[in-house]
């Protein structure tokens, strides 16, 4: 879609999700700007027609942020650090908060933006970095009907789903827990199968050939379990990544009297990997945790 003439859009983290964010809302026409504590990624995206100016220049021109940071702590950061993003902006402009936060966090920041007369879109993200660059994502969205209205170019631009998840901010982040701590589960499951199934003598790549056609299939091992095939671990999405998804589950479980033990001993798995020195490594390096443990060679590692 082409966004209307003069729309101007910023976006804040341009890791592998931002990055392709911010490369779609420059094809659907918006004047897209691209800060991140890399100089050089935004220094990348300027080349690649991102648009070039100081914070402080052009923070009151903006209709909508984009925040596609790691964390709570980061997202906060953003909106009410140092460089007080929120008092800058325009009354009116909307913030889209694409972090996996705990629902509280997301009711409070909606809170504080609002006070301020910015609008707040609770809008964690889904789909992966390949999505995220064809503006093809799905978004759990939640927030006001005023902040979805002033949200639509920035999501038409960037999301091939979009799920209404109710007018209260919190109600996105919540179903984002719900779908990490399956992805979580499923990564961690993945890479325990294909390393029991070399104790059996299945290889990866046929055991990726069979299961990705079996029942015992999942998103996350399709995406995933190819990496290890070919003994790519170049991070698309982290190991260090899980520790605080699935932290972030087991909090609110532990708030609700909810036990999630299968989420807990994924959550292992992760800590020991990211121990291990893979934590900058792609989140299918978990099954190098399991390999180690049972003497195994993974492919690529001869």
């Amino acid at each position: 879609m082409n966004l209307a003439h003069g729309t101007q859009v910023a976006v804040f983290g341009l890791g592998s999700m931002g990055y392709g964010m911010a490369t779609s809302l420059l094809r659907a026409g918006a004047r897209t700007y691209g800060f991140d504590v890399m100089p050089a990624q935004m220094q990348r995206f300027q080349a690649d027609g991102g648009a070039a100016g100081d914070l402080s220049d052009i923070a009151t021109n903006l209709d909508a942020v984009v925040v596609v940071v790691l964390d709570a702590a980061q997202t906060e950061d953003v909106l009410f650090g140092a460089d007080g993003l929120v008092s800058r902006l325009r009354p009116g402009s909307v913030a889209l908060a694409c972090a996996t936060v705990p629902p509280d966090f997301a009711r409070a920041m909606a809170a504080r933006c609002g006070s301020a007369g910015i609008h707040y879109l609770d809008a964690p993200i889904s789909g992966g970095s390949v999505k995220a660059a064809q503006g093809k994502l799905s978004i759990m969205a939640s927030g006001s009907a005023a902040a979805f209205a002033a949200a639509k170019p920035v999501l038409d631009a960037t999301a091939e789903t979009v799920f209404d998840l109710g007018p209260e901010a919190g109600a996105g982040s919540a179903m984002k827990a719900v779908n990490q701590l399956l992805a979580g589960v499923h990564i961690a499951a993945m890479a325990e199968a294909i390393t029991f199934g070399m104790t059996q003598g299945v290889a990866p790549g046929k055991f990726v050939e069979v299961i990705s056609k079996c029942a015992g299939t999942s998103w996350m091992l399709e995406n995933r379990a190819p990496h290890i095939v070919v003994g790519d671990y170049t991070p698309r999405s982290s190991i260090d990544i899980w520790p605080k998804d699935l932290g972030i589950v087991l909090d609110i479980a532990r708030r609700s009297k909810f036990s999630a033990p299968i989420t807990a001993a994924a959550l292992q798995q992760f800590l020991a990997a990211s121990g291990m020195g893979f934590g900058r490594e792609d989140d299918a390096a978990v099954a190098k945790v399991y390999a180690r443990n049972a003497s195994l060679t993974l492919p690529g590692e001869e």
